[in-house]
């Protein structure tokens, strides 16, 4: 049991880092004047990737290193424990603010260079993630599977002795993400993670980012309660099971 305090910490620390990391590998393949510009998608599903692997470690010996509230709802349906739920979510929504802001301050230049109107480019999409087909029902419906295949093998990979323990669990669970972008995350971007989402966008509509575009409030909820029901439907699977 972890205390409360290294639960929030931790939380914060290590989805800051997810996503820096992750929005990091967006605006890398997405800004003008980006070495990695047009990098593509195998290159974006490795940073989210890398960006998981690098979150988690660090905040593995403070609070397990969820970094997801879906993941946290899934543990919670498995286990049972619900009593330090918030302290994982609230971390988590703050952290992903912060590794926002990060990534802004890590891009200031090429960000603020989308002030020239004439190659200026929407910005959303380094922060949160979008339909290629706006479906909102094949949208939840994709996100709630990507999810469930996130999940499920998590609370899986903690049957096999020894693993989490020796730090493995973390590297398989890296590799997971990049296999859930590379396989599922064409349609709507796999967000797989409330906060991994939303506090990025909620840091894109504050942040002074010239020419940004809109924020998609819109289409905000698809991937909170996507993944959710995902989380949700993977403890549920994982009780009736295992």
């Amino acid at each position: 049991m972890y205390s409360n305090g290294d639960v929030f910490v931790g939380e914060i620390i290590g989805t800051a880092i997810l996503i820096l990391f992750g929005a990091g590998v967006c605006a890398a393949v997405t800004l003008n004047h980006s070495k990695a510009k047009a990098a593509g998608w195998v290159v974006i599903a490795f940073g989210w990737g890398f960006g998981v692997l690098a979150g988690a470690y660090t905040a593995a010996p403070l609070s397990g290193g969820h970094l997801n509230p879906a993941v946290t709802l899934g543990i919670a349906i498995d286990t049972g424990d619900w009593d330090q739920v918030h302290l994982y979510i609230l971390g988590q929504m703050i952290g992903a603010i912060l590794g926002a802001v990060l990534c802004w301050l890590v891009y200031y230049a090429q960000f603020q260079a989308n002030a020239d109107k004439e190659a200026s480019q929407p910005t959303l999409g380094i922060f949160s993630t979008g339909p290629e087909i706006r479906n909102p029902v094949a949208n939840v419906v994709t996100e709630v599977i990507a999810t469930i295949g996130l999940v499920l093998p998590i609370l899986a990979f903690g049957l096999t002795k020894g693993l989490g323990t020796s730090g493995t669990q973390v590297l398989i669970v890296s590799f997971l993400v990049v296999g859930i972008g590379l396989s599922l995350g064409g349609p709507t971007g796999y967000a797989i993670n409330p906060a991994r989402d939303l506090g990025p966008r909620i840091a894109h509509a504050f942040l002074p980012i010239p020419n940004k575009g809109g924020s998609d409030w819109g289409y905000a909820w698809v991937p909170v309660v996507g993944p959710l029901i995902g989380g949700a439907l993977a403890g549920l699977i994982f009780n009736a099971a295992f």
